[in-house]
Parts: C-alpha cells; sequence; structure tokens
C-alpha cells in the first residue's frame, strides 16, 4: 500500500447547499481530484493510454458521510492505493478537517479498453501503481 497522499481543498460557495454545508456529491468531486492529481503524480498520462485503448473507469465507490463541511473550510483528501491484480486499483481516501474526519470512501477503479471491456494494465504501468 501507498504513503498516504494528501491534496487541499478549499470549500467554495459553490460547493455548498443554501445552509452552507457542502452538498453530498461534491465529496466525489473532491476524492476524484486528489486520484487524478496521484495518476499524475505517478507519470501516467491518460491522454496516450486512451491512444493505447486504455482507461480507468470507477467500478465500485463504498462511501461514509461521517460529519458536515461548511463554506470556508480547509479540507484534506487522504489517500491510500494499491494495485489488486492485474485490472483492478483500489482508493481508501478520507476527507478531513484538521483532524476530524468527514468523509471517507473506498473506490476500486479498473482498467478497461475503450470499448468497455476489462483490460491488463500493462505491466510497466502497474509497477507504479504499487501492484
Amino acid at each position: 500500500m501507498s504513503e498516504p497522499h494528501s491534496f487541499p481543498v478549499t470549500v467554495y460557495y459553490e460547493d455548498t447547499d443554501m445552509a452552507g454545508i457542502v452538498y453530498y456529491a461534491n465529496y466525489l468531486r473532491y476524492i476524484e481530484r486528489a486520484r487524478s492529481t496521484i495518476v499524475e503524480e505517478l507519470g501516467l498520462d491518460q491522454r496516450a493510454m486512451r491512444e493505447m485503448d486504455i482507461v480507468f473507469v470507477v467500478t465500485r465507490v463504498e462511501a461514509d458521510y461521517v460529519s458536515s463541511a461548511r463554506l470556508g473550510d480547509r479540507l484534506t483528501v487522504q489517500t491510500r492505493h494499491y494495485a489488486k491484480g492485474p485490472v483492478r486499483w483500489i482508493f481508501e481516501q478520507e476527507v478531513l478537517r484538521g483532524d476530524t474526519l468527514i468523509f471517507k470512501a473506498l473506490v476500486t477503479a479498473a482498467t478497461m479498453s475503450t470499448g468497455g471491456k476489462p483490460m491488463r494494465l500493462p505491466a510497466e504501468l502497474r509497477s507504479r501503481l504499487g501492484g
């Protein structure tokens, strides 16, 4: 499993509902941005992968809403990840305000062809994922 990756998030007005609380679906956006940053930092060029007919697709999200974030909060998305076999990539993600857990998710992504068929990630790329 990887060392924790940190991704900062500031809660803006557009992220909230009328009560100033983060709209529930926006947590999925926050964790997606963190995963996209990890992919980039690992040197995986998703445009080049697409040209090789390989894309990442989220196949499962298990989410727990623990507390609420509010307008102006500064949050951190902490992510640990690991490859699970030749096709799946697992992410354990938490959204924190300081030391307070706000949201957590277990996300499974898979590699597929652009036509939607499961596809093995080449070994050289899979080694970057920790598997």
